[in-house]
């Protein structure tokens, strides 16, 4: 290893200079420039220096040199991030030690002219001053020269978007003295231009070609934006033209960017930009003031707290202040993985992960008997369309069984709140899925409107939300793409046509926490989805994130739809009205009636149906109980026939 990488080794190795060895150095230096100085007043003023006046100014200039030094603190900072405040602290410690020599050596020094004393101090003050700047400049110099121009560890290129709100001012020196990139400038887009914009270029670029040319010349490989909004702004455009080049777009965390030499917190990692990320939808935003004062205290219990939407639930339940958390899933190492998660992170809250079904009255009695939860949230359900179409009875006995079960131990034990978790599929279903859990809502909600009326003593009050597909969720489409492209494709969608209302799984539990704090009971309320997106798209954009083709590098093949899969989702059926709400962002629908003593005998038929596992049965009374369930592409379509 030769000497420049042996040294760069170093630099990686050791992170800062012992701050007393810069202080010996500094010292040195100071006395160096005093020495001098006699030695210049000496000769301009043709005086003969005494021997002993060598060692009197020497002794005077360290114990004013160490005032000087200790009272600014130079030696603390570290050298490699120094900035104009520093070279303030140093003249101010220069200006100390020569003030404090002035008199010392009026008086020790006897015969010593006032002449002599000023263009000495006048001297000793600017060869100090000069000797700590270049001291520094160079150790800069070595440092960067080092880091920079050898082969031990080469840096990426990344350009800085600026747009919109995004400052000038924030610096590529702090991602440079992290070691995590080197920042070529900053881009953004119009007429073509390159400036210098403080120590970088500001380039300019007004079309695809142009940057093109610059990301090949300058061989970038990453462009960061620094907020959420400039993202979407350059969804169509500047994000595009990364995807076209290959370069990977990087998404500044919400947290401030610092200078790591102050020893506050700093960016160790940029996160990449997903697809979640390229949505063209700003996030919800929540009532933490009313969320906090609806959960802090209470005891809650979490349904399917293993899977995607229970497990986030829970992280984000702990944040709000809550007495108790219950968990409650039958999958015993997903349990075992938020255990552990949560021992780990919420070490001071009281929480009991149980294994259990919400098909067993016994274990959910047991759960309520003992813990007593004043809130509920129900994430617990079979959720994948074609398996469902597939085992229709046992879709039932969950879905709508384990839901009945549930609320009914909630009024019993008094339950304050009773949050379901349902989904866009159970309007206007076409699918088992999406019937079970049209059919679980309007068992919660025949049950709310019973106690309302005083027909059912109780005085839990039941909310219902509904939103679309979650993203990154097991079994969902986007961590299936990823893993097709990943074995290099081809990557499948069920039709060119499909489309789906998409959110992030925080977004998701977001909703329900907000749900539960706003609602009053009997309310189903429903996300604006904003834009629906088309699968293929979805597909196509995914493969250009990963720096490949569509259709060239990675195939697109079209499966056909599954059963009971439509082409469109909706969020609200035909007949529901919405109401707007205190949040912009979510709805209240307003749903038909239904009789609660004729749901739940119709709702006692159709278990004992799917107990016996009589499939056609089964469905055929779900469609009975939910008239606007007419399935498509699916063997239970000859059902809707025959009613017609």
């Amino acid at each position: 290893m030769d000497l420049s990488n042996f040294l760069k080794l170093l630099l990686h190795k050791t992170r800062y200079v012992n701050r007393w060895l810069i202080f010996l150095l500094d010292l040195m230096l100071s006395l160096t420039s005093s020495y001098l100085a006699l030695l210049f007043v000496a000769y301009a003023l043709h005086r003969e220096l005494q021997p002993v006046m060598h060692l009197e100014i020497i002794f005077f200039s360290l114990l004013a040199s160490s005032i000087g030094l200790l009272s600014c603190s130079t030696y603390k900072g570290v050298i490699r991030h120094s900035t104009i405040a520093e070279a303030g602290r140093i003249a101010l410690s220069a200006l100390i030690k020569v003030a404090l020599m002035i008199p010392v050596t009026a008086y020790f020094l006897t015969g010593t002219s006032i002449r002599f004393i000023t263009i000495g101090a006048f001297t000793d003050l600017m060869l100090t001053f000069a000797l700590f700047v270049l001291f520094r400049v160079m150790i800069l110099v070595t440092y960067r020269y080092i880091l920079y121009n050898t082969n031990i560890r080469q840096r990426d290129k990344m350009l800085i978007y600026i747009g919109g709100d995004t400052p000038i001012t924030l610096s590529g020196a702090i991602f440079s003295r992290l070691g995590l990139y080197s920042v070529e400038g900053y881009i953004l887009i119009g007429k073509f231009s390159v400036l210098r914009a403080g120590n970088y270029t500001q380039y300019t670029v007004p079309n695809f070609e142009s940057f093109s040319r610059l990301v090949n010349a300058k061989k970038i490989k990453y462009v960061l934006f620094t907020n959420r909004q400039d993202l979407d702004d350059e969804s169509e455009r500047l994000v595009r033209y990364c995807e076209r080049m290959g370069v990977k777009m990087l998404l500044l965390p919400k947290a401030d960017v610092v200078d790591p030499s102050q020893g506050t917190q700093s960016i160790h990692h940029i996160p990449e930009v997903k697809i979640e990320d390229l949505l063209g939808r700003d996030e919800i935003n929540i009532n933490m003031d009313e969320i906090s004062s609806c959960l802090e205290g209470k005891s809650v219990l979490v349904t399917g707290a293993a899977g995607s939407i229970g497990s986030e639930l829970c992280r984000q339940l702990c944040k709000f202040g809550i007495k108790k958390l219950v968990l409650f899933d039958s999958a015993e190492t997903p349990m075992h993985n938020i255990r552990l998660e949560l021992e780990e992170k919420c070490n001071n809250l009281e929480f009991y992960p149980i294994v259990g079904d919400v098909r067993s009255a016994n274990r959910l009695d047991y759960i309520f008997r003992k813990h007593h939860p004043e809130i509920v949230f129900h994430a617990a359900a079979y959720k994948h369309v074609p398996l469902m179409e597939e085992n229709p009875c046992e879709a039932v006995v969950t879905n709508v069984y384990g839901t009945k079960l549930l609320a009914d131990k909630a009024v019993e034990y008094g339950v304050n709140k009773f949050v379901m978790v349902s989904t866009d599929k159970a309007v206007n279903p076409t699918n088992v899925m999406g019937a079970t859990k049209r059919i679980a809502e309007v068992y919660v909600q025949s049950l709310s409107m019973a106690i309302a009326k005083g027909d059912i003593k109780g005085n839990t009050r039941f909310i219902t939300t509904r939103f679309g597909n979650v993203l990154g969720s097991n079994g969902s489409v986007i961590p299936r793409f990823r893993e097709q492209i990943m074995k290099g494709g081809p990557v499948t969608v069920t039709h060119p046509d499909i489309i789906r209302y998409f959110m992030t799984i925080p977004e998701a539990c977001r909703l329900v926490l907000e749900a539960a704090a706003m609602g009053n009971g009997n309310e189903i309320f429903v996300f604006d989805m904003g834009t629906p997106v088309r699968i293929a798209d979805l597909a196509k954009r995914m493969i250009e994130l990963s720096g490949l083709v569509p259709d060239k590098d990675i195939n697109i093949v079209y499966t056909g739809l599954r059963p009971g899969e439509k082409l469109f989702e909706e969020l609200l059926a035909s007949k529901e009205n919405t109401l707007p709400t205190t949040n912009e962002k979510i709805f209240r629908a307003h749903v038909r009636e239904y009789k609660y003593e004729e749901i739940t005998d119709a709702i006692q038929k159709l278990v004992d149906l799917a107990r016996q596992v009589d499939r056609m049965g089964t469905v055929k009374l779900m469609k009975e109980i939910i008239p606007e369930f007419i399935s498509q592409n699916s063997k239970y379509s000859v059902l809707d026939k025959k009613e017609n």
